[in-house]
């Protein structure tokens, strides 16, 4: 990508409504824009990011078992009558509308009840369990106040994933490798070291469910941590017993966090209203046992943005980056131009991802606009280093700078390909 033709361009104030950091970043480096209070749309670099992060998240499903579909946003409220939730005192965040005849519909903040539906038309023998059934798909709710950037929104994309299993155990057995798959997640985006398995309250599905909670000072949620066995308690179970679940603990550090992530036992409620049943070996009929699993790649984006930024812009991990590197040609000689044109054409042909910054601007604002992006890796042909045929490689996150000859730089980047691709 030339970046002298990019849609976007960088903005050196955020909006004055905006309070939060990532939602700043991302607007000022031109990764969102602010469509009104808690609605964003992506744009070209932010959608790169989105979609490196989905499909992070799909390799990860895939490898649970799970087959992909994609549901209707607009809700049938006779479906979810059956359980209760249509009505605004179940659920208070619907968003709803009406059709021409005046017929009224839901726009979908969550899917248990439509799948179960769909549910109960595929599955009718002990032979059609397991099954897990994901998506991503556009979500809406109607919260009070969106705040926090894009850790809160009205609109927002969500993974969500259902679990169709035999018995309490069968489900036992898949929910702990869900738990391991989300923990591989975040480790994979940047943010394992900063995100705690969570225990949380089970409503009326079990006694706990478990949430994935990362340390941040934007965060909404109060957590306590447990430095016995690493998990946290959110204050609501906190409040209840006093104590860690997990080992007893009672000294639990507080901390501020972002919900990137949960997983419930639903049991068999679902399937309970639906008629959700299946024949088990010996004919008996019994409900099917359900889990759901969410995840919101939007909000975890704007927890990455909050964790892994500096003063200066964003610091991008290198699974979701963007591009791996971001090429400055520096003001100079024509010998300079056509040496960082070279460049990007051999890095391009070798299947580098890269940004090129090829404007006719000062070296101080490519610099500020190349921390602001916030790309792993910058790379800057300049007069003074071709004059000792060097070319510079500067790591983002730590800020280490590297002199490689220009005729081994392409070997260089292939040696250290696992890093760059």
């Amino acid at each position: 990508m030339l970046q002298s033709t990019l849609f976007t361009k960088t903005r050196r104030e955020a909006p004055k409504d905006e309070e939060a950091r990532n939602a700043k970043l991302l607007i000022r480096a031109g990764f969102i824009y602010k469509e009104m209070a808690g609605v964003y749309s992506f744009l070209p670099l932010g959608l790169l990011v989105l979609n490196k992060v989905v499909e992070l998240i799909r390799k990860e499903m895939n490898a649970l078992g799970g087959q992909e579909v994609f549901l209707s946003a607009l809700q049938d409220r006779s479906v979810w009558e059956k359980t209760g939730r249509f009505d605004d005192r179940a659920v208070d965040i619907w968003f709803k509308t009406a059709l021409k005849n005046k017929s009224e519909l839901g726009l979908s903040f969550t899917h248990e009840e439509p799948l179960t539906r769909i549910a109960k038309d595929q599955i009718n023998s002990f032979r059609d369990l397991p099954r897990y059934v994901y998506q991503f798909q556009t979500k809406f709710r109607n919260e009070k106040r969106a705040k926090s950037g894009i850790l809160r929104t009205r609109e927002f994309l969500m993974k969500d994933l259902y679990s169709f299993s035999k018995d309490e155990k069968e489900h036992a057995e898949f929910y702990e490798k869900a738990k391991e798959s989300y923990k591989r997640i975040f480790e994979k985006v940047g943010i394992g070291e900063f995100t705690y398995l969570t225990y949380a309250s089970g409503g009326s599905f079990s006694k706990y469910s478990h949430e994935f909670q990362t340390i941040a000072s934007a965060g909404e949620d109060l957590i306590r941590l447990c430095g016995k066995c690493k998990v946290a308690v959110n204050d609501e179970i906190f409040a209840e017993q006093k104590v860690c679940p997990s080992c007893g603990e009672k000294n639990l550090k507080e901390e501020k966090a972002v919900e990137v992530g949960n997983i419930f036992t639903l049991g068999t409620r679902f399937s309970d209203s639906f008629g959700l049943n299946y024949a088990d070996e010996k004919g008996v009929s019994r409900p099917v046992f359900m889990g759901s699993y969410g995840i919101g790649p939007g909000r975890l984006i704007g927890a990455v943005a909050e964790i892994r930024s500096d003063a200066s812009g964003l610091v991008w991990p290198d699974a979701i980056a963007p591009f791996a590197l971001h090429l400055l040609a520096l003001p100079g000689s024509e010998q300079t131009r056509l040496k960082a044109d070279k460049l990007y054409g051999d890095l391009t042909s070798e299947s580098v991802s890269v940004l090129y910054d090829d404007r006719d601007a000062r070296a101080g604002e490519k610099f500020a606009d190349a921390d602001l992006i916030g790309l792993p890796r910058r790379v800057v042909v300049s007069e003074k280093a071709l004059a000792e045929g060097k070319i510079e490689i500067k790591n983002r996150r730590t800020g280490k700078v590297e002199m490689i000859d220009e005729s081994q730089f392409l070997k260089y980047l292939k040696s250290n390909a696992s890093q760059i691709s």
